[in-house]
Order: C-alpha cells, then sequence, then structure tokens
C-alpha cells in the first residue's frame, strides 16, 4: 500500500468530530454525575482524536491546539478538582467555542447541542455507586 493509498482511507474530520462529540456528552455527563474518573477519560479520548486529526488533517492543527488550550484544558482542571459549577461552565464556554471554529472554518451550519438526557449506555454516576434517581440540577 502507498503512502497516497494510506492517506485516502483516513478518517476525515466529520467522522473524527463525530466521536469528538461522543467523548464531550459523555464528559458532561459523567461530571455531571460525579464519575469524575470517567469524565477526565472521556476528555482524554477526545484529545487523543485532536492528535490523530492534526496528523491526518494538518491544517485544523493550529485551530485544534488554540480550542484544546481554550476549552479542554479548563475542563480538564475544574474535572480534576471535581467542580461540578465550573465544569459546567468550562463545557459552555467549549460548546461556545466549537461554534466560534465552526464559523472561523466556514461551517457556520454546524452547531453542537448537548443533549441534556444522558446517554444510558454507561453508568455515568458516580463509579461503584447504584444509578441515582436524579443527576444535580443545571
Amino acid at each position: 500500500m502507498t503512502i497516497d493509498q494510506l492517506a485516502e482511507i483516513q478518517p476525515g474530520m466529520a467522522k473524527i468530530m463525530q466521536s469528538v462529540a461522543h467523548d464531550f456528552t459523555y464528559s458532561y455527563h459523567a461530571a455531571k454525575g460525579g464519575n469524575w474518573k470517567l469524565a477526565a477519560h472521556e476528555i482524554s479520548l477526545l484529545r487523543a482524536e485532536f492528535r490523530t486529526a492534526k496528523v491526518t488533517r494538518p491544517k485544523y492543527a493550529a485551530d485544534l491546539d488554540a480550542f484544546d488550550a481554550e476549552c479542554l484544558v479548563p475542563i480538564l482542571k475544574a474535572i480534576q478538582a471535581k467542580d461540578w459549577e465550573t465544569c459546567r461552565d468550562a463545557f459552555e464556554r467549549a460548546r461556545e467555542g466549537s461554534d466560534r471554529y465552526h464559523d472561523k472554518l466556514g461551517f457556520d451550519y454546524i452547531r453542537y447541542l448537548l443533549p441534556e438526557v444522558p446517554p444510558t449506555d454507561l453508568q455515568l454516576g458516580q463509579a461503584g455507586m447504584p444509578p441515582k434517581g436524579k443527576a444535580p440540577e443545571g
């Protein structure tokens, strides 16, 4: 297989961004439920997707680095501090940042919406604890 053939089979940014949205959603709801380890793990996965994108789609590298520094690092710090209010605010700033970067790159028709209902295929509440009846408000 040639280098050009390898390049052809790499996922495009749309597929990578689907994984990013998945990881972002899971991290948010895990943090909201107090499962801080899972929240951090999902942000780690998201950042790994960014590393892949910077190699396979280098024209986005500077913007991905900037988004990481502006938006993901504050989320990770809030997760490490186990501070839900700061975390929630950081997630909202990241969602707004996503819109700004989509606008900048000519994708103003893409708007990420954080699902209000948490995914049901993982225990998003505190690790080792039974699911809670209701997540914290806000």
